[in-house]
C-alpha cells in the first residue's frame, strides 16, 4: 500500500510539477550547497549564508509558503587536498558533493517538497538536476531546464581552457564530459538539449561555441534579447522547456545580471540584463506553474557590495515564486 501510495504522489509530481500540484502554497526546502572548488576565485562558498542573511526564508514565509532549512551539506575546502588533473580540478571532490546534493534533492521530491539549492559555484547544478531527473525518470518522464547564465558551462575537460568545473556542469548534465559526473545515479543523460535553453548568453569560450552550436539546446545570447525583446525569448524557451517534460528546473547564475545591479559574482560580465530582466524573467516562470526545482549561484560577498547581489537574488527568488506586483 505504501508503495502505491507513493507511486501515486510521484506520478502527480512529474505531470503536473509541484508548484501546480501544491497551489498557490508551497512547502519548500532550501538547501546550501557551499561549494568553491569548481572556480579559481574564493568567496563563493559563503553564498548561501549571504542569501539567507538577506532574508530568503523571512520573505518566502511571507508569501505564504512553508519553508524548512536543511542547512549546508559539508563540503571539503581547497587548502584539505591537491586539485588533482588540470583539465578537471578538484573533480573527485566535486564529484563527491554533487552525488551528496542528487541524494538530497531527490529526498526532497520523494518527501513533496519544492528544492531550493543555494549555491556555491554553478557547479553545484550537476546534483541539483540529477536528483530532480532521477525521480521523473523512474515515471518515465523527462524533464527540462531553464539555464540563465553570461556563459554556456558547456565546456569538457578536453575544451576547457581553464579546468574550471563551473564552466562544465550544463554539459554534464546532457551528458557529456567525465563519467563522474555525468553518470550520478548510473544514468545519463539527465537532460535532453532539445528540451533545455540558455539564456543571456555573452560569453564563451571559442571551443564551446562548436559544443553549444551542436548540442541543439535552445541558445539565446544578449542579441537575441536586443532584437527581439525578453519577453519573446522567454516564451520560446519555456515552450522548449516545458514541450512533453514533467516540467523544468530553473538555474539562475547571478552573473546573468549586468554588473552594476549584482557586483558580487566572481566572473562579471558587462552588458548583462536589467534589474527588471531579470525580474520578468522569474515572473515569467513563475505563471507557468511548471518550474521543478530553483538553484541560485556565483553569490560572492567577499566582492559584492552592501550584500546587493544576495538581495537581488532573495528578490528574484520572490518572483520566481509567486510573489506579483498587483
Amino acid at each position: 500500500a505504501k508503495i502505491v501510495a507513493l507511486q501515486d504522489m510521484m506520478k502527480g509530481v512529474c505531470e503536473s510539477g509541484w508548484f501546480r500540484s501544491s497551489g498557490q502554497t508551497m512547502n519548500i526546502r532550501v538547501l546550501g550547497i557551499p561549494l568553491d572548488l569548481g572556480q579559481a576565485r574564493r568567496g563563493v562558498d559563503m553564498g548561501p549564508s549571504a542569501v539567507r542573511a538577506a532574508g530568503l526564508n523571512s520573505t518566502l514565509r511571507a508569501l505564504g509558503h512553508h519553508v524548512e532549512d536543511a542547512g549546508n551539506i559539508h563540503v571539503r575546502i581547497a587548502e584539505e587536498q591537491h586539485f588533482g588533473d588540470k583539465r578537471a580540478k578538484y573533480l573527485k571532490e566535486i564529484a563527491t558533493t554533487c552525488r551528496e546534493a542528487a541524494e538530497r534533492v531527490y529526498q526532497t521530491v520523494v518527501d513533496g517538497w519544492f528544492p531550493l539549492s543555494l549555491g556555491g559555484d554553478h557547479s553545484i547544478a550537476v546534483g541539483t538536476q540529477a536528483g530532480v531527473s532521477r525521480l521523473c525518470r523512474e515515471r518515465n518522464q523527462p524533464i527540462g531546464c531553464i539555464w540563465i547564465d553570461a556563459h554556456a558551462d558547456m565546456n569538457t575537460p578536453e575544451t576547457s581552457p581553464s579546468g574550471n568545473i563551473h564552466g562544465m556542469p550544463f554539459a554534464a548534465s546532457l551528458g557529456f564530459g567525465p563519467k563522474e559526473l555525468t553518470r550520478i545515479f548510473n544514468f545519463s543523460p539527465k537532460l535532453r538539449a532539445a528540451n533545455c535553453a540558455l539564456i543571456g548568453l555573452r560569453d564563451l569560450d571559442s571551443r564551446e561555441r562548436r559544443m553549444v552550436k551542436e548540442s541543439g539546446v535552445h541558445a539565446y545570447t544578449m542579441r537575441e534579447i536586443d532584437e527581439h525583446g525578453l519577453r519573446a525569448v522567454m516564451e520560446k524557451s519555456i515552450a522548449a522547456a516545458a514541450n512533453g517534460t514533467a516540467g523544468f528546473v530553473v538555474s539562475l547564475d547571478m552573473d546573468v545580471v549586468d554588473p552594476h545591479e549584482a557586483p558580487g559574482v566572481g566572473t562579471p560580465v558587462r552588458g548583462g540584463i536589467t534589474f527588471r530582466e531579470a525580474h520578468l524573467i522569474m515572473e515569467m516562470i513563475s505563471d507557468t506553474k511548471k518550474m521543478l526545482a530553483l538553484e541560485i549561484v556565483e553569490v560572492n560577498p567577499i566582492i559584492d557590495v552592501l550584500n546587493r547581489t544576495a538581495i537581488l537574488a532573495v528578490g528574484l527568488a520572490a518572483s520566481a515564486l509567486g510573489k506579483k506586483i498587483l
